[in-house]
């Protein structure tokens, strides 16, 4: 599953390259023709997505690295690192450039430009940008639908809570890609309408605000992450469930899920055994659940079991700390 997901979302990174370069081309050749801010704007956001889908493709490649002596478990996280610098290329590359355009031409200190004597280059630049972005953000779409509703969620949860940014912030990146090219439409036909600059400068600006405003869903979304998130709830919920029916299992006494990669869970579990279980039994008992969990979840690829006491007052206490209340036994919801 993991490796399909892989070659789905190099197939989206690379169909999003290609545009983009093919994109920045374009557009830095209108902006040079017609001297207008937006188009250089626009310029700036197509060479920062071209850089991006390079980050990508090297997060990609370096985070489905096998498991090591130094990275036990993989360098899966090692791909949310690398879609972080897009958040930041995104922001450094394309939207501080913006906003250095949009200024530079309300300001004065930008000249009026040759838009007015041949807009056309600009239209029909913009025009091929909008279909090429459109072919890219149309696999982008597909692929983190797909996932979705291969996760039975909501599009917008899915995008909260999915451990697999890469097609992510494809998506995003041509979402914002399609509304800078209409904003640069709208900017450069009102400056040749009313013959005032401003409108070119605004075009600018609005640009450079939607590329922060991606800079930092990106972001927040790969810092999450990062540091470190639980598993998806409904998988937490099946775990507890699954340990607290145990026989050998009196008391699910603590339970932690880290996610450190795509489709990788680590799975922790303290766990009170019944005082009629045996070494033996506990033994065989930990090594059937855990197997248990992996088949029931293709994501978890490493289970710690550990028997406790439940009524150990220092762990009880941290317990409460982290989920506000102790686990209750055999209970799903506890």
């Amino acid at each position: 599953m993991a490796e399909g997901k892989g070659d789905e979302s190099t197939l989206t990174v690379l169909l999003a390259f290609g545009a983009n370069l093919g994109i920045a081309v374009a557009k830095g050749f209108a902006a040079l023709a017609t001297g207008s801010a937006s188009m250089a704007a626009e310029t700036a956001h197509s060479v920062a997505d071209t850089f991006n889908e390079v980050l990508l493709l090297v997060g990609l490649r370096r985070s489905g690295r096998p498991a090591d002596r130094r990275h036990p478990l993989g360098y899966g996280k090692e791909r949310y690192i690398w879609t972080l610098l897009v958040a930041v290329a995104i922001f450094g590359m394309g939207a501080l450039f913006s906003f250095y355009q949009g200024v530079q031409r309300l300001t004065g200190h930008s000249g009026e430009g040759a838009e007015e004597s041949s807009p056309a280059i600009a239209y029909a630049v913009l025009g091929v940008a909008f279909v090429l972005e459109a072919v890219s953000w149309q696999q982008a779409a597909r692929q983190v639908r797909d996932a979705a509703r291969a996760e039975r969620l909501p599009l917008i949860a899915y995008i909260r809570r999915t451990d697999e940014p890469t097609s992510v912030s494809v998506l995003l990146e041509d979402s914002a890609a399609l509304i800078g090219v209409l904003i640069a439409f709208g900017g450069l036909g009102m400056h040749q309408l009313t013959g005032s600059a401003a409108w070119d400068a605004a075009g600018s600006l609005l640009i450079g605000v939607l590329l922060t405003a991606v800079a930092l869903v990106l972001g927040r979304i790969n810092v999450n992450l990062l540091t470190g998130t639980q598993a998806d709830p409904r998988i937490v919920a099946d775990v507890r469930e699954r340990l607290a029916a145990a026989p050998e299992v009196d008391w699910v006494v603590d339970i932690i899920t880290v996610t450190f990669g795509a489709d990788q869970v680590l799975v922790c579990a303290r766990l009170d055994f019944a005082e009629s279980a045996g070494s033996g039994d506990i033994e065989r008992a930990c090594v059937r659940m855990a197997r248990e969990l992996r088949e029931a979840h293709e994501e978890i690829n490493e289970v710690f079991l550990e028997p406790v006491p439940r009524d150990d007052p220092d762990l009880r206490e941290r317990v409460i700390a982290r989920y506000g209340r102790s686990l209750r036994p055999k209970e799903s919801d506890g």
